[in-house]
């Protein structure tokens, strides 16, 4: 079974490529990934796979079903959404969209599951069990699992495959680690409220900007200082806002 699955993924490629490549240059922010989820509904329909759409809002779900008596659901979950960032790469494939761009390797993940399912849609008559296909939204906002899962996308799964690309291993290997492979993720939001005043009586105000520049390099400093160097901790301040006009005071 395995030459003919490397068989298949070789007869395939040229396939794959020009759906990744298509995927790349419509990129859909999170939760919105009406046309990816579409575009995947169709390839996995052409396949034979019984498809659900609209499961945790923009997701899909593919599933490969055996004729035997084997009720074991094996998963393969794979992200949908891009990132609100600007593609400069000027690659004939570049996002079409004005400030987004699968800059996380979505589009690439997507394809990866469409994949799978081609190949394995060629010999279901062989396969013990059934394979689900999850196609996630919302994965940048830390959400769309959760729709998913909300709406039962894993009823009756018995295990499950998540699906990265990790740029330092190489192309045609894959990664494998016992125990943690990635960190838990979490949001911090601070809010620092001041007082406005006029730019050039900082004195009678409280400058909010200038708190938070405090605040931020604190943060870094205690990272170094009060965790084991050992034990990888990562705290990165992706966006700051404050104040309304260059000479006033941010409150």
């Amino acid at each position: 079974m395995l030459t003919r699955i490397k068989d298949s993924a070789t007869k395939l490629a040229p396939r794959l490529i020009e759906i990744r490549r298509h995927i790349h240059s419509h990129p859909e922010l999170s939760g919105q990934e009406y046309q990816t989820s579409a575009f995947v509904a169709g390839v996995l329909s052409s396949s034979g796979l019984h498809v659900q759409e609209g499961i945790g809002k923009t997701g899909v779900i593919g599933e490969l079903q055996n004729t035997g008596t084997d009720q074991r659901v094996l998963a393969i979950r794979t992200d949908m959404d891009a990132l609100p960032i600007q593609e400069r790469t000027k690659l004939e494939y570049a996002s079409h969209t004005e400030g987004v761009m699968h800059a996380c390797g979505h589009d690439v993940h997507t394809t990866v599951g469409l994949g799978t399912a081609m190949v394995l849609s060629e010999m279901a008559e062989e396969l013990g069990g059934k394979v689900r296909f999850l196609f996630q939204p919302a994965e940048e906002i830390a959400q769309g699992a959760s729709w998913m899962v909300n709406d039962g996308a894993m009823a009756n799964v018995s295990a499950i495959l998540g699906v990265h690309v990790f740029p330092s291993i190489p192309a045609g290997s894959i990664g494998i680690r016992y125990g943690a492979l990635t960190a838990a993720a979490d949001d911090l939001e601070i809010i620092i409220s001041g007082e406005s005043g006029h730019g050039a009586r900082p004195h009678e105000a409280i400058d909010a900007i200038w708190i938070a520049s405090q605040v931020i390099t604190a943060l870094q400093q205690a990272i170094s200082r009060t965790q084991n160097p050992l034990r990888p901790v990562v705290l990165s301040i992706g966006k700051i806002t404050g104040g309304r006009a260059p000479n006033v005071i941010a409150d």
